[in-house]
């Protein structure tokens, strides 16, 4: 290059950092969610065509990837698109205009960056060449299980890809920080459903009833304790229930009973065992109530596991781009994310980027969530050098 690859960002960005803001802007005025990314696919195609690449939409049209540049060594780099069911309480211009949907959880934001990093890597494929091939991932459904990232597996998504990186936006950092960590990033996550029947009556007699609010009581309460007892301390395991129904009446003890959990565990061997050990603990709970119970449980995603090398990466790639002190080190989450996916089969990395505000107390998957949108060219900035280090490592 005549420029070096800083000074190139800084000259593409000041040409077009409001492109970028103005696309995560339409996108986030115009949620859709999983499944439904139709026009969010369209919208992003177009954008790519417009630019000169030839985007490539999957058979049902809510997916897209577009590949860049030209030779075997493939690095690719995957943005989520769409929406949570949630109402969009912001007065802002970019409000979403879908009434009880909203781009909460900041994928938006990965999409815009995405397309300003293709728009980079295109233009110095025509400038000079590029190291090796590179492949832009937009997937459809990160939010709702089964997840989208399978489905852009099975229409080619890793076919010749050597490592995969990609972002999630994360507003306990501030806009400029970029978390990083090697090793577990997020958690499995897998839902529970369980299902009590029994003789009801009223709560005057409970003695001659199967009393199951008591039983699905002991189980919301005696479940997640006695699992963690049978674990080794040093496992994180989260049993949360987040639904109980039970009766109406105040005095009669019902027929029927239900409560759904959330299981996240960090670590794939703790994640392999822990269905047989939740229902275990649960059936054996519910026994010592008096009661049987149908259990439903359901895989979910498995944990983000982060490559040492891809870490590495993402670190001195940062540094590079914004300073030494932008790079802190990720907590792990408790969180689930589907880009754990990629990871079974290919190295790669997940980074937090920072998008909070000055001042500001905001977390995502509620309805206020908004970025401070410097860290869209943050992103892209972070994103290019990531990926051309990558291109050129031995590491993959």
């Amino acid at each position: 290059m005549s420029t070096s690859l800083p000074d190139f960002l800084d000259g593409w960005l000041d040409a077009h950092a409001a492109e970028v803001i103005a696309a995560r802007r339409h996108i986030h005025a115009n949620p859709r969610l999983s499944r439904q990314e139709h026009d969010t696919a369209e919208y992003v195609a177009a954008r790519l065509a417009e630019a000169g690449l030839e985007p490539q939409l999957i058979p049902d049209g809510t997916g897209l990837t577009c590949d860049i540049g030209s030779g075997d060594r493939v690095i690719a780099i995957r943005a989520d698109m769409d929406a949570l069911p949630i109402h969009d309480p912001k007065q802002v211009p970019y409000r979403s205009s879908v009434e009880g949907v909203c781009h909460a959880c900041g994928h938006d934001a990965h999409t815009a960056i995405l397309l300003g990093v293709g728009r980079v890597l295109h233009e110095l494929e025509r400038r000079e060449g590029l190291p090796g091939r590179f492949r832009l991932v937009f997937q459809p459904s990160e939010e709702q299980f089964p997840s989208g990232a399978p489905t852009m597996i099975k229409y080619g998504a890793l076919t010749d890809v050597d490592a995969i990186f990609a972002f999630h936006c994360d507003p306990q950092f501030q806009a400029g920080q970029i978390g990083v960590r090697n090793g577990p990033l997020t958690a499995a996550c897998d839902v529970m459903e369980v299902r009590m029947q029994g003789r009801g009556g009223h709560t005057s007699r409970p003695h001659l009833t199967s009393d199951l609010v008591n039983a699905i009581g002991r189980v919301v309460v005696d479940v997640p304790a006695l699992v963690n007892r049978r674990l080794d301390p040093r496992q994180s395991v989260a049993i949360v229930f987040g639904a109980v129904q039970a009766g109406e009446a105040a005095n009669a003890i019902p027929q029927e009973a239900l409560a759904r959990a959330t299981v996240r565990v960090h670590g794939r061997e703790t994640w392999d065992m822990i269905p047989d050990l939740v229902q275990e603990v649960t059936r054996s709970v519910a026994r010592a109530s008096g009661v049987d119970c149908e259990i439903d449980y359901r895989r979910g995603v498995p944990p983000v596991v982060n490559d040492r090398a891809a870490s590495a990466m993402f670190a001195g790639a940062a540094a590079a781009a914004l300073g030494p002190d932008a790079v802190v080190e990720a907590p792990m989450s408790m969180g689930g994310e589907d880009f754990a996916y990629y990871l079974e089969q290919i190295p790669g990395a997940m980074a937090r980027l920072g998008v909070g505000r000055p001042g500001e107390r905001l977390d995502i998957h509620q309805g206020d969530f908004d970025i401070d949108e410097v860290a869209l060219s943050h992103g892209v900035r972070v994103m290019v050098h990531t990926v051309l280090a990558a291109a050129q490592s031995p590491a993959f």
